[in-house]
């Protein structure tokens, strides 16, 4: 069945302060990955723009085996499923050469370009454009919801400028891993390393716009919110190794 494969050696701007893959740069290469399998497959960016329509991620899910680490050939596998009207999931495997080092899946929407709004598979793929997919799973996650950040501390706040940006004009998904990440400290983050990692991207940040980030400790989990005014834009949970 079909997957497409890249591998990524891990240079010094791909890691933290221990040597580490950021998760900032994990996201760079799955979605480089994920548009590079759309290409092959005939719905990329370039097939796409002309009809005024693009992707967007809405979720991720990741789970790592171990640290991937400075010096490392991460080998990153992907292949889209069938969508279900609004959502299109895209599945992926880590390796480290024979290793599985990590899983992940992600849930997409594909957008108007013009009004910024969701549309279904129908308005682009025809009913039997796949039929051919890969079928396997990665992993079979389901718990998308993330609970909100109830009694959580303010941390910090970050005012959305140019280099924020993509394409689509507004913060790229990467971004917010490490707008996220920046609520921990350091010392914090010594001795730690991911486990599992959850985004909710649920609503789109633009220039000029201040987001208040808060975190909380629940249930062996740290959450993460991002908010402009009272309105939640980004969340996070996530586990780790050594906590």
């Amino acid at each position: 069945m079909y997957r497409h494969i890249d591998e990524y050696h891990l240079k010094y701007t791909d890691v933290d302060a221990f040597d580490n893959l950021k998760l900032s740069s994990l996201l760079s290469f799955l979605e480089e990955s994920a548009c590079l399998s759309a290409d092959e497959l005939g719905f990329g960016y370039d097939n796409l723009a002309p009809a005024h329509k693009g992707f967007i991620v809405v979720n991720w899910y990741i789970e790592l085996f171990r640290n991937i680490r400075l010096g490392d050939v991460l080998s990153v596998h992907t292949w889209p499923l069938k969508p279900k009207h609004l959502i299109f999931l895209r599945d992926f495997e880590l390796y480290c050469g024979s290793e599985k080092v990590g899983v992940c899946t992600a849930r997409w929407c594909m957008i108007d370009t013009d009004k910024f709004v969701p549309v279904a598979a129908s308005t682009f793929f025809s009913e039997d454009f796949f039929d051919n997919c890969n079928t396997e799973r990665s992993i079979d996650f389901r718990d998308w919801k993330i609970p909100a950040v109830s009694t959580g501390n303010f941390c910090y706040s970050k005012t959305v400028t140019y280099s924020d940006y993509d394409h689509y004009f507004h913060v790229n998904n990467t971004k917010y891993a490490d707008f996220m990440f920046d609520v921990f400290s350091v010392d914090e983050l010594r001795g730690k390393s991911m486990r599992s990692v959850q985004i909710t991207y649920v609503k789109q940040c633009k220039e000029g716009e201040k987001i208040d980030f808060f975190k909380e400790k629940k249930d062996g989990c740290c959450l993460v919110e991002g908010k402009v005014e009272v309105e939640t834009r980004v969340q996070m949970r996530i586990a780790f190794n050594g906590i």
